[in-house]
């Protein structure tokens, strides 16, 4: 079975956020997110789901890695946006 892997309804074999995070990044050849923009983007999730619906929340993530800039410059935006 691979990380995080569904094996049934209700259940799920996974592994640890960090686990799963450098295993993911590993795929994907980039590092995983440090400590400090691991809160921001959970802060970026935060405001973009408290301003709006909680679908809000990984798609602005997603957003601000297509628009390739920092995580503190989205969190800024996102909090702008906010208002």
């Amino acid at each position: 079975m691979g990380v995080g892997e569904h094996v049934g309804v209700g259940e799920h074999v996974g592994v640890g956020e960090q686990e799963w995070l450098e295993a993911f990044a590993a795929e994907l050849g980039v590092a995983p997110p440090t400590a400090e923009e691991r809160e921001q983007l959970l802060a970026l999730a935060g405001t973009a789901a408290h301003a709006s619906e909680r679908t809000a929340a990984p798609l602005s993530c997603w957003l601000a890695a297509r628009a390739g800039i920092a995580v503190d410059e989205a969190l800024r935006v996102a909090r702008a946006v906010a208002g």
